[in-house]
This record gives C-alpha cells, structure tokens and sequence, in this order.
C-alpha cells in the first residue's frame, strides 16, 4: 500500500538534490567563464606562448584548477577561442548588415575582422594556433580547427549571400568557390600583416582593409597592368 507521506518526502530529497545540482552546474558554469575571461587578460598581457602556469599565476589561482575545468592547454585555447570567434562573427556581421553594397559590405567586414584581430594579436594567435608541446587528446588540434572551420565556414556565407543577390540568378558557378578563395587571401593576408613588425611601409588597418576588399573585387590586374606611354 502507498504511503502518500513516504512519497512526498522521497519527492522532497528528489527536488533538493536537483536544486543543489543545478546550483552546482551554475556555480561551475560561471566559474569557467570567469577563468576563460582570466585567461584571455593574460594571454594579451603575456603574449600567446604564455604556459598554463603563467596564465594561471596572473589569474591568481593554480594550475591544476585550469586543467580541471579545460583538462589541457588545447582545451583552454578551444573555449578562449569559442568566445573569441563568437565576439569576431557578431561584429563582422554587424558591419556586413550597415553596408549599402555587396563592396561596401565586403570593406567592412574585412575591417572588422582586422580590427578585431589587431585589439590583440596575441589572443587571436593563441586560439588560432595548436598548443606546441601539448600532446593530441580531445581538445587537441583537430577540436582547434573544427572551431576554426565553423567560424569561416560562416564568414564565407556571409559574404557569398550579398554577391549572391548582387550578380543574380544563374550564376552560382561564378560565385560557388569565391567565398572560400575569399576568406582564404582575408586570413593569409591579414594573418601576415599581424605579424608584420611595424614600420612606415606597413599599412595601417584602414589601409590594409581597402587593398584586401580590391584583392577581392578587382584582383591585381591594375598593379599588372604595363604603364600607358606618356
């Protein structure tokens, strides 16, 4: 026989143990954003070769904690570069949404992507590269360019849907492989210009974003091009 007491309180540990669980998630949740946001001031600070040591000195707590909520350097690199790739995807969006012309939308979203990676190249080349020394597991360099390929995977979408509309039905063999092409010069390119040491030849960021967008749309064939005879 059912004993409607026994069930109520057998239903009241149920619903405190899942309350504290939840608060435990909570507690674990916020706890690892805190320390991806610790880890993204000291990789700026510190630079990308920054070991888990330092970040975890100038997040003022130990190692072994980071490894517990990341489980190695490649993991922490793949949850620094989600919030990173996620914060990129949003602004480039917004540029592209302003824009008046598929050009115009391509020059800002090139802007904001260059801008983006030069407010700190130390963190863009952290979540972008594999942790040297750290060896292959579950968030290891495969994890890295999963995130990575998902990221311009997207970029290139955007980029594709207003050249798309701009060139009109029918020329989907114009525009099926340019987006990829696309986004392969903006990250090569703009990749090498971070790491150009600075110097009156390199160009600034406006600068660097204009050529990238005529890459884009025009090529090189006006710099090709034989100079007319005076």
């Amino acid at each position: 026989m059912n004993n409607p007491q026994a069930e109520a309180n057998e239903r009241a540990v149920r619903a405190s143990a899942d309350g504290r669980s939840a608060r435990w998630q909570s507690h674990r949740e916020e706890r690892r954003r805190e320390l991806i946001k610790s880890a993204r001031r000291a990789v700026h600070a510190l630079g990308s070769d920054a070991s888990m040591e330092e970040i975890a000195t100038a997040a003022a707590t130990s190692k072994s904690v980071f490894y517990r909520y990341f489980g190695d350097k490649a993991g922490l690199q793949q949850a620094v570069g989600e919030v990173v790739l996620s914060q990129m995807q949003r602004r480039i969006r917004e540029a592209a949404q302003s824009a008046q012309t598929p050009r115009e939308g391509l020059l800002a979203m090139v802007s904001a992507y260059l801008q983006m990676a030069e407010t700190s190249p130390s963190v863009y080349s952290f979540v972008t590269r594999h942790a040297a020394g750290e060896p292959e597991g579950p968030h290891g360099s495969a994890a890295i360019s999963g995130a990575l390929g998902h990221f311009f995977d997207s970029i290139a979408e955007m980029i594709a849907a207003p050249m798309r509309a701009h060139l009109g039905d029918g020329k989907e063999s114009v525009i099926g492989y340019w987006p990829t092409a696309a986004i392969g010069l903006v990250r090569n390119a703009g990749e090498q210009w971070l790491s150009t040491p600075d110097s009156p030849a390199k160009p600034d960021q406006e600068t660097m974003a204009r050529q990238i967008t005529a890459w884009l749309c025009v090529g090189i064939a006006p710099e090709l091009s034989p100079a007319e005879a005076p």
